[in-house]
């Protein structure tokens, strides 16, 4: 885990490695424990180490190939490096280090872009094959790291952060008018654009070749896809359960492997606890940590977003060495500024209190573990799923799909929130075409409500999950932290992917006949029934955690921000948001966004992800703009 830059010119000209550095130096953070710049005519790259497996300098980049042909910058950890060690070692290959970075140099050198297919774990790299003069940008399946690039004026520019980018005389920070009206409908960004005009996000699974001299050439290719299907004879129930916990207990297993110490997230949850519990097993003393909330003036709903004392007493249960950060309202106001630096890329919800208890982790350990993936592997979310269960055709179920996730502002009033100059820019951009393009897969018919539940879990977790990936990198490594998933392990993905349907939706059946044209609180009765979800990983993970931990409604890692932000923050969100001279209105228009304000503040509305979403957009335009 570390960070990663570089720039190709493609005209042929010199890199400076003096450019090198500073695009290196701004990312300090992510790798406090070494530095190393390299450059040859038109190529350069450069690294920040964050030392996790082989500490010594031998495992120091960018790393050269023993002729010296390949060079490679890397990060993150391919956590199956042993095994491929081990066939290129019968292959004739020698290795001067522990670590995994020269095991993807080597299997790189070995097999090509095939390599990908090999590695079972998060990573983006650059690797330049002097061999055939191309420049090789790859990033992991699940897109659990992150990598950056500006392609345009003659040059690449590349890294693990947007800021590095921004360091190249090229590069000048400029608002992206697309990517902020997919912003302000999904709280997200779909496609491969970010906020920035001209800077990318290479997509998960995806590879990137170029090569100097042939500025026309560039291949872009997917190496991998997610894949949710029922197979054609499931077998019994039992005997996915049972391959269930095998592949589980392996996926936790693998990712302990370190030379430094390991913690893992505890916040009081099924999959954390699950998670905690195996690494208790492996690890003494494991050090767990959770972060709860201030809930003097919370209410309803919110009242469940401290989950200290489940936590503890899943701590007592496991005999970790816990540590808990409590947060107060306050808290997000002081901590906007640096984590919006280090976010940048501004995706999905509410994210401060990840910073805080990232922050905590790092005073203890440099690894820690993250139960990121079970929703949207096991169906987490029943209720969303009940939005377009059942349909006519695909266009139904995109269009009701579609409308759920508008998570700020639904199509009819993007015109009164963006300011008429900005709007006609925007005007005809379909967002729903957007959407479309990510849910229509050609490869398995759909019909059934139980595809249509593949479909949206395929959706999910190629965009809600992958901007959860995004913020989590940029949040731990802010703190020198590597936070690492082992659901996301490839043996447990690829299995998840063909549990069928109704074992992971416990109701699906009479979810059907709710949903069909039933007169009265359909939503409610619907959510009685299915408010489980992940049947299937319930039953496993009840092998290590207690029935009052795996029988519980499934509670997101929140804070009680809409009591906050009609209460204690109000002034602050008034001051930030309403004052006239707010940089948001260089985009927005005022009416709405106060009128939306206003109405949250008076509790008539709940408004606190379009508020939270102002607060951030308001902090980027201030830090980079």
């Amino acid at each position: 885990m570390c960070g990663i830059a570089g720039v190709l010119n493609l005209d042929g000209g010199t890199v400076s490695l003096g450019l090198l550095k500073e695009m290196t130096d701004i990312q300090k953070h992510r790798g406090p424990d070494g530095e190393g710049q390299w450059a040859e005519g038109p190529v350069g790259l450069g690294h920040r180490r964050l030392a996790i497996i082989d500490l010594t300098e031998a495992a120091s980049q960018p790393m050269a190939s023993d002729d010296g042909s390949i060079r490679i910058t890397y990060s993150g950890e391919v956590f199956n490096f042993m095994e491929i060690r081990s066939k290129l070692e019968k292959k004739g290959y020698s290795f001067r280090s522990r670590s995994d970075a020269e095991v993807v140099l080597k299997a790189y050198q070995e097999w090509g872009i095939e390599s990908l297919l090999k590695f079972n774990g998060m990573f983006a790299f650059a690797v330049w094959d002097g061999r055939r003069g191309e420049l090789l940008l790859a990033r992991d399946r699940f897109g659990i790291k992150p990598l950056y690039y500006f392609l345009g004026d003659g040059v690449l520019v590349f890294a693990s952060e947007i800021k590095a980018i921004l360091k190249h005389p090229s590069v000048r920070a400029k608002v992206h008018l697309p990517a902020l009206l997919e912003y302000f409908t999904f709280q997200n960004i779909f496609t491969d654009k970010t906020l920035f005009e001209g800077i990318k996000l290479l997509p998960p699974a995806t590879y990137m070749k170029l090569a100097p001299g042939k500025s026309d050439f560039v291949e872009e290719k997917r190496y991998w896809d997610y894949s949710f299907r029922t197979p054609d004879a499931p077998l019994a129930e039992e005997e996915y359960v049972e391959e269930l916990d095998r592949l589980f207990r392996q996926a936790v297993e693998r990712q302990l492997v370190s030379d430094v110490p390991v913690g893992s997230y505890l916040s009081g949850g099924m999959d954390s606890a699950s998670i905690t519990a195996i690494a208790a097993g492996r690890i003494p003393y494991l050090a767990t940590f959770t972060t709860g909330f201030d809930m003097s003036s919370a209410s309803g709903m919110e009242m469940g977003c401290d989950e200290r004392v489940k936590a503890e007493f899943l701590s007592n249960m496991f005999k970790t060495e816990h540590y808990e950060a409590i947060l107060k309202a306050g808290d997000m106001e002081r901590v906007m500024e640096p984590l919006i630096w280090h976010l940048e890329d501004l995706r999905v919800g509410q994210c401060y209190p990840n910073f805080y208890v990232a922050r905590l982790a790092s005073k203890f350990v440099k690894v820690v573990l993250s139960g990121a993936g079970g929703d949207e592997l096991f169906a987490g979310y029943p209720w969303r799923y009940y939005r377009a269960l059942v349909n006519e055709d695909m266009d139904e179920y995109v269009e009701k799909y579609y409308r759920f996730w508008q998570r700020l502002v639904p199509n009819r009033f993007l015109p009164e929130l963006f300011r008429p100059d900005v709007w006609r820019e925007v005007k005809d951009i379909w967002t729903i075409d957007i959407f479309r393009g990510i849910v229509k897969d050609n490869r398995f018919p759909i019909s059934r409500p139980e595809e249509y539940v593949n479909r949206s879990l395929y959706f999910e977790i190629k965009t809600f999950l992958h901007g959860l990936f995004i913020v989590e990198d940029k949040l731990s490594m802010a703190h020198g932290l590597e936070t690492r998933v082992p659901f996301m392990d490839n043996d447990l993905v690829d299995f998840a992917m063909q549990v069928p349907v109704k074992m992971k939706l416990e109701n699906l059946e009479e979810t059907i006949r709710i949903n069909e044209n039933e007169i009265g609180p359909k939503v409610e009765k619907y959510f009685r029934k299915t408010r489980d979800g992940k049947t299937i990983l319930r039953k496993v993970m009840g092998r290590y955690v207690p029935a009052s931990i795996t029988g519980q409604v499934k509670q997101g890692f929140s804070a009680p921000d809409a009591s906050w932000f009609k209460g204690e923050s109000v002034d602050y969100i008034r001051s930030l948001l309403l004052d006239e001279g707010a940089r948001i209105y260089d985009f927005l228009q005022p009416g709405l966004v106060r009128k939306m304000v206003e109405e949250h503040a008076a509790g008539t509305r709940n408004h606190r992800l379009f508020i939270w979403s102002l607060l951030s957009f308001e902090w980027w335009l201030r830090t980079f703009i």
